[in-house]
């Protein structure tokens, strides 16, 4: 920069944007975080929907008369960018730790067999079992039937009248021949 008089000139060559007090703006990738912020990020989204912003800005140590504001901060992304961009990230990578894969439940499934197995749950084992053999789609078909209404709601005209129903169907030569 040069000064002309009054007026300050920027210089042509000079591409990096200044803050209000003249420091180079950093890109929101390149800001680091503080301990109280790693913290913060950490605890927000390690136990998300468990505690709330100020609950983690407490645990991250801000101070308790300031932990909401604190927190709200740095939720924003006009006023925290960079913590938000934390937040997103360190999501993304728990998602991609612990997400479900097929592989990995059919691998944890049978781990866990295993482990019953050696302690004597054969319940737990056969449940874990069945868990692999219906992730896999072709062993176990499911199958349910709904029905509507119960005898409770027939009249006794209707009941008689299935009942009626089912010993017409039901004859003892059936019987007969069954045996």
């Amino acid at each position: 920069m040069a000064f002309k008089g009054r007026y300050i000139i920027p210089d042509p060559e000079r591409k990096i944007p200044k803050n209000k007090g003249g420091r180079p703006r950093v890109p929101v990738e390149q800001r680091k975080l503080t301990r109280k912020q790693e913290l913060f990020v950490k605890a927000y989204v390690s136990r998300d929907g468990q505690i709330t912003g100020k609950d983690a800005a407490l645990e991250a140590g801000y101070p308790e008369r300031s932990a909401a504001n604190r927190a709200s901060e740095l939720l924003s992304v006009k006023k925290s960018p960079h913590v938000v961009l934390a937040i997103k990230k360190y999501r993304d990578e728990l998602d991609k730790k612990y997400a479900v894969t097929y592989k990995r439940h059919l691998r944890d499934m049978q781990q866990i067999r295993d482990q019953a197995l050696e302690n004597g749950a054969y319940s737990a084992a056969v449940q874990a079992e069945k868990a692999r053999g219906m992730a896999h789609g072709e062993i176990y078909v499911s199958k349910s039937e709904v029905r509507h209404g119960s005898i409770d709601s027939m009249s006794k005209e209707e009941v008689l009248r299935e009942l009626q129903k089912l010993r017409d169907e039901y004859t003892p030569e059936d019987d007969i021949n069954a045996a």
